[in-house]
């Protein structure tokens, strides 16, 4: 077919080449240098602008200065990226054929990077949320928001009168794949160091560089519109693009409000009960042996259950009650006990506490059971619960403790942080308050969703945790050596995971975050800990596929600019 473009290849684009790779291994090599962990975002730096533009704008929400700086930093944020941007297109224009005017090409790659940055705000601010209280749940509702803008944008600063046309099929192409390219290179990339990241960065840039060529070749074919009449200069003159990230945006806040009510229902498997036999031990005996082996009504000690976010007071600990029969066992109740040392009765939208006042919380209701039975006191806590531990140990050393359970548990809280309102508040913290009481209002927790809970995660979560960390390990620190623990993860939390290998101790199952609490194959490990069985790694398997999605993930988090695993590995 004859496209009226000269005939030419790929390879002959030699300054496009060298720019997309040059551009990926400059970025990636400042930042093995000076953030290590942060390494796997580079070769993002020369993708097609829409997925350039949320590398950009993750890096500017990661700064928490002020509303000034934030705006100093964006105005010199997007001249590099448009002169980048345009430089890219122009060296990838086909020869022979009318390049666009370098003004018309600034001025469409300004226009794309603003528009971008604006709808893809909801999806860097979850991604924010994440690093401060990291758990799956806001990642999964960001990366849907991130990938179908990017895609209905991918013709965005490249296309003639591009807001104004449905991306062509190629387009989206070309976009999925730099896209696909840029989450297998973060794969590799968090599991090498040295040269070897830089390779991969430089593989993806040229991988980059292709798509820019595929687009400029798509570009230079697309004619103007012709009007044939009024009404159809109107129609074609809506801006199509905008519009239908806008219809992205509002599809995934209309299933989190399905979800929310119940009218959509996940279907979450729980672990097969040959992965609970190989954490059980089970050896040569059949699953459902092991499984059943697993139930022990015999333990010295009382158990506190303390529920996750939007957890009810105070049937939760019923299914761990079934499989321990004759413990001493009640649920933690987020409001308090009531004159009698009973908890009192609360609904989902009792938990947006602080991490001081959660700990002190936790650790009046240790007392308050060690008293009434005599017997030291086993913990069994899930999601939010998790930081409350934290901050009990770290606040309360000295408690009654035998035994502590972590199920979904939040790690290494804090990864980002924002200063306290008194400071002056950060652009990223006035749209996570946005989002924040935007949740609160679709959700059944109130409108002020949980924002006690992350400020107080913002300013002492890490340290909370790195204070479990140091116990866990037997160092020393809070809750001293003698505690044993138990942790086990779902697999989903995998896209929010430190990049490093997990702990010996830290067992991985196939479930989404939460629920784990109910899930009657993960009920038998804890009863095994609890009565005082060893409860191996598990499945070795879960354990590489999460090290698999932490790294592929890490393409589309926050930046981490930590520079150390935050716990010990093995």
């Amino acid at each position: 077919m004859d496209t009226g473009l000269p005939a030419e290849g790929f390879l002959r684009h030699k300054g496009l080449i060298l720019a997309a790779a040059v551009g990926a291994v400059v970025e990636g090599g400042l930042l093995t240098l000076f953030a290590p962990n942060a390494k796997s975002v580079a070769p993002q730096v020369t993708a097609l602008p829409s997925l350039a533009a949320y590398h950009d704008l993750r890096w500017l929400f990661t700064d928490s200065q002020s509303w000034p700086w934030f705006a100093g930093l964006v105005a010199a944020v997007l001249v590099a990226r448009t002169v980048l941007d345009a430089a890219l297109l122009r060296l990838a224009w086909p020869r022979g054929v009318p390049a666009p005017a370098p003004g018309r090409a600034l001025a469409s790659s300004a226009g794309l990077t603003l528009l971008a940055w604006l709808m893809l705000t909801p999806a860097a601010t979850l991604a924010f949320g994440a690093a401060v209280l990291p758990f799956s749940w806001p990642f999964l509702a960001a990366f849907p928001i991130m990938l179908g803008i990017v895609a209905a944008l991918s013709h965005g600063g490249i296309l003639t009168a591009w807001w104004r046309r449905l991306p062509p099929v190629r387009a989206v192409l070309w976009l999925l794949g730099s896209f696909a390219t840029a989450t297998a290179a973060a794969a590799v990339i968090t599991h090498v160091s040295g040269a070897a990241a830089l390779l991969v960065a430089a593989a993806a840039g040229l991988v980059n560089a292709r798509a820019w060529y595929g687009l400029a070749l798509l570009a230079a074919r697309v004619q103007p519109r012709a009007h044939q009449s009024v009404p159809a200069k109107v129609v074609f003159s809506l801006p199509f693009a905008p519009l239908t990230a806008l219809v992205v945006i509002a599809l995934v806040a209309g299933a989190a409000r399905l979800l929310f009510t119940g009218t959509i229902r996940l279907p979450i498997s729980p672990a097969p009960a040959a992965a609970v036999a190989a954490a059980l031990g089970g050896g040569g005996a059949s699953a459902a042996a092991a499984v059943s082996g697993a139930v022990s009504g015999a333990t010295a000690t009382a158990v506190l259950v303390v529920g996750g976010w939007g957890s009810s007071c105070c049937d939760a600990a019923d299914g761990l009650r079934a499989v321990l029969p004759g413990v001493p066992m009640r649920q933690f109740s987020y409001e308090g006990l009531n004159t009698r040392g009973e908890p009192i009765p609360s609904g989902a939208d009792a938990d947006d506490l602080s991490l001081p006042v959660l700990g002190d919380r936790i650790a009046s209701q240790v007392r308050a059971l060690h008293a009434a039975t005599g017997r030291p006191v086993d913990i069994v806590a899930e999601s939010e619960g998790t930081l409350g531990v934290y901050a009990m140990l770290a606040r309360d050393p000295g408690l009654p403790l035998s035994a502590i359970v972590l199920l979904s548990p939040i790690v290494s809280p804090g990864q980002l942080s924002y200063p306290p309102a008194a400071d002056g508040s950060s652009v990223s913290e006035a749209a996570l308050d946005e989002l924040n009481n935007l949740v609160g209002n679709i959700s059944p927790y109130g409108p002020g969703g949980a924002e006690d809970l992350l400020s107080s995660v913002s300013r002492l979560g890490a340290r909370y945790f790195d204070d479990l960390v140091s116990a866990a390990a037997g160092s020393g620190g809070a809750g001293g050596p003698s505690i044993r623990y138990l942790a086990v993860v779902p697999l989903a939390d995998a896209v929010t995971l430190p990049y490093c290998s997990l702990p010996a101790g830290v067992i991985v199952v196939p479930a989404l975050h939460g629920g784990l609490l109910g899930d009657p194959t993960v009920l038998p490990m804890v009863s095994a800990f609890l009565s005082g069985r060893q409860v191996s790694a598990g499945d070795q398997d879960m354990r590489e596929a999460a090290e698999l999605i932490t790294g592929a993930s890490a393409a589309w988090r926050m930046p981490d600019t930590s520079s150390a695993c935050p716990y010990p590995t093995g």
